[in-house]
């Protein structure tokens, strides 16, 4: 007991308030309420059900659905990279990298790669017994297939909006 009272009595100095924080990279709130920010959320929803849809098959018999797989994991991956970049602002830490034009290079990019895996995603169903789990996944896959296309579409129509306006400022 007498312990515990003489524990109690004893009081560590305060610690200095330090700003702990070293990160330059700011969270941007209203990013993912314009357009470019909802498309891509979108982007990378559908993306992942199309690679997820796939991915939960034995897609590997046809061949041509690992080039789905490629395509929907490929860009998945790149748009999640361009996302968290636009979301942190890390785009305006680094303002010599052309930023207008990599978003227009990488959706329209995208939005042609879609287009081709997304009909043959719709292709490939036909190789499926109707009403088995490969058949039912795949037709879902290239339905989500088809709505990333549009999504990158959208994506690439404002990018080169953003672009165009970047060249004429200049």
């Amino acid at each position: 007991m007498e312990r515990s009272a003489a524990m109690s009595g004893r009081r560590s100095p305060p610690l200095p308030d330090y700003n702990i924080s070293t990160s330059t990279l700011a969270f941007d709130q209203h990013f993912t309420t314009n357009a470019t920010g909802i498309l891509l959320l979108a982007e990378i929803v559908c993306g992942m059900l199309v690679w997820i849809l796939v991915g939960g098959t034995d897609y590997f018999h046809v061949s041509a659905l690992c080039w789905v797989m490629f395509v929907a994991v490929s860009c998945w991956i790149l748009t999640l990279c361009l996302f968290v970049i636009y979301l942190t602002g890390a785009h305006k830490r680094a303002p010599h990298v052309p930023w207008t034009t990599l978003s227009l290079c990488l959706n329209c990019s995208a939005a042609a790669l879609y287009l081709v895996a997304a009909v043959v995603d719709s292709v490939s169903v036909n190789q499926a017994i109707r009403g088995r789990h490969n058949y039912n996944c795949w037709a879902a896959s290239a339905f989500f297939a088809f709505v990333t296309t549009l999504c990158y579409a959208g994506s690439s129509y404002l990018s080169y909006r953003a672009w165009k306006t970047t060249e004429d400022v200049q």
